[in-house]
């Protein structure tokens, strides 16, 4: 079988699935978002005893501002307990004999699971616990996901009320509603499939046994299934094993990889359903998914293309560029997976996106330079994309003389800004970081490819840092590799890149939530520019890439492209 049919196979399963569940479970999100019924088993009022443990009062309402207060309140809470329980973990149960965490690590992997991002600067097996997976890392997995969608639904929320003096909704039931009826159950329901794969679940910390050289080895266990499945579901991507999903233990056969595929896009592609569902105009939301769904081929069609080529001996002699790929994923399987990660703020990898070609590898880092809108986080992705939405409906306005007005809302200076604020977060956290970094004399040891600059391993290794500030910035979490990043310098700026652009782009969405949902609605008229359909998704997607385009083409020249070219 050609690269090419088993690649069209892949993709044909994964795009099935979500179809057949993207009405069910994006009308369902809808329904959770939006209902004033509490959570309950039989007699059990689940979420009630939660609101009254934590005297939380479900029924009033947030505006942007106290939304945003406790976004920030409880995820600086997150990161004080998740940095604490790091450091303290050699004294606590369940300790498999390791040490408590560096302060350095400890800082760095509190802000990356915090915000969603799961840049992992250690060896999970040598450093995390069990306890510290489990009831440290892995409950972030949950929580970081559902603030995400929790900002999304606030959003929608936004273009939706009329004149509600800013209230956005409230916070905790949000994060209460889409970790206990979205994140959990679907999440159970994914780890049973790859449990049955092979996934392995264990506290143990390894066993001893005999390689085929005759020595004695010790392989290294974990609770694996129940995190894989939140890791890829709420796009988090941190592995418990080193070797992330290219471990056996992680992501052992074909079928697993494409449950993993289909589990990282679920939400995110569902959510345009639910945008369209509660906004009442699901062209709407289709016309988001197009847009979605072009970048995400035209990305997966350059990189799958520049990897079924061929470069130097070892390429020709395997027939394909094997090196730092899995072979019971092969080319399809892995690329399929780095396209998929790196669009939706995901961060697991199934191959080393080092060994990709300067095209291929150029590919998933421009992927996430399009501000990881294909389709995007969960919650992230919609958020940003409808952020993008508003810019290119005020463009559009100006080249053809119509209104600024997006779903009935007018877009006046302040929507504007914020929104426009809310986009350059992250270039300027990139581009400022990359700069810096490179420069520095103390961080050129990082740098596992040196050389006089020009030479292919010098820009290569450029390409290396540009993607580490790309991954961190975006939240998304994955590494080039080859870029060493446990000292001092790239743990504090890759750790403060991960919380600014995380927060500033929240913040600026909360607030033109609130400012949305305090205007009134106007009615369409002859000067309105319709936002659904073939017209304004070829806008949509043309601004996406020109904000990209024109922001990072002088870096991606200076490395990928370069590479690509020498």
């Amino acid at each position: 079988m050609t690269p090419a049919v088993a690649a069209g196979l892949q993709i044909a399963l994964v795009v099935a699935v979500l179809a057949a569940v993207y009405v069910p479970l994006g009308d369902y999100m809808a329904k959770v978002y939006t209902t004033d019924t509490d959570l309950r088993s039989n007699d059990l009022r689940i979420e009630s005893w939660i609101y009254r443990a934590c005297r939380i009062d479900s029924r009033a309402e947030q505006t942007w501002y106290g939304y945003g207060a406790s976004v920030l309140g409880f995820s600086l809470a997150s990161v004080m307990l998740l940095y604490g329980l790091q450091r303290i973990q050699g004294v606590l149960p369940l300790n498999n004999g390791l040490e408590g965490v560096s302060p350095a690590v400890a800082f760095n992997t509190a802000i990356s699971f915090v915000t969603n991002t799961n840049w992992q600067s250690y060896v999970p097996e040598t450093t995390m616990s069990p306890l510290t997976q489990s009831a440290g890392l892995a409950v972030q997995n949950f929580v970081s996901a559902a603030v995400g969608m929790g900002v999304a639904v606030t959003l929608i929320r936004g273009l939706v009320r009329v004149g509600r003096g800013g209230e956005v909704g409230n916070f905790w039931v949000d994060l209460t509603r889409g970790t206990l009826r979205i994140l959990l159950p679907l999440s159970f329901f994914i780890a049973m499939i790859l449990l049955s794969q092979g996934v392995i679940q264990s506290y143990r910390s390894g066993f001893v046994a005999t390689g085929l050289d005759g020595h004695a080895m010790t392989t290294a266990l974990a609770p694996v299934a129940s995190q894989e499945a939140i890791k890829e579901l709420g796009t988090n991507g941190g592995g418990v094993l080193a070797a992330n999903s290219a471990h056996p233990f992680e992501n052992p056969t074909p079928v697993s990889n494409i449950v993993e595929v289909i589990a990282i896009l679920l939400i995110p592609v569902a959510l345009t359903r639910t945008f369209g569902t509660m906004i009442g105009h699901r062209r709407q939301g289709l016309t988001v998914l197009a847009v979605m769904a072009t970048l995400y081929t035209a990305v997966l069609a350059v990189t799958l293309a520049a990897e079924s080529r061929t470069h130097g001996v070892a390429a020709d002699a395997a027939g394909s560029m094997l090196e730092g790929k899995e072979v019971r994923f092969g080319i399809p399987g892995s690329v399929l997976f780095a396209v998929s990660t790196t669009g939706t703020s995901t961060g697991a990898v199934n191959s080393a996106h080092d060994s990709m070609s300067p095209l291929g590898g150029g590919a998933v880092l421009l992927n996430m330079l399009f501000n990881e809108i294909a389709p995007g986080g969960v919650g992230t992705g919609l958020y940003g994309i409808l952020v993008i939405a508003m810019v290119a409906v005020f463009v559009g306005g100006l080249l053809v003389g119509r209104t600024p007005e997006f779903l009935g809302k007018k877009l006046r200076t302040r929507e504007i800004t914020l929104a426009a604020l809310s986009i350059l977060v992250m270039p300027a956290l990139v581009l400022v970081g990359t700069a810096v970094a490179v420069i520095l004399p103390a961080t050129a040891g990082a740098l596992g490819n040196s050389g006089d600059p020009g030479t292919p391993s010098a820009i290569h290794g450029f390409t290396e840092v540009l993607y580490a500030y790309a991954s961190a910035a975006n939240n998304n979490g994955s590494a080039f590799g080859g870029l060493t990043v446990t000292n001092d310098w790239f743990q504090a700026s890759l750790g403060m890149c991960m919380l600014f652009g995380r927060f500033l782009p929240i913040v600026f969405v909360l607030a033109l939530a609130g400012s949305l949902a305090s205007s009134h609605r106007v009615p369409a008229g002859a000067g309105t520019l319709p936002t659904s359909g073939i017209a304004f998704a070829g806008l949509l997607t043309g601004t996406a890439v020109l904000v990209a385009a024109l922001t990072f083409f002088p870096a991606v020249a200076l490395g990928p492209i370069a590479e690509a070219l020498h």
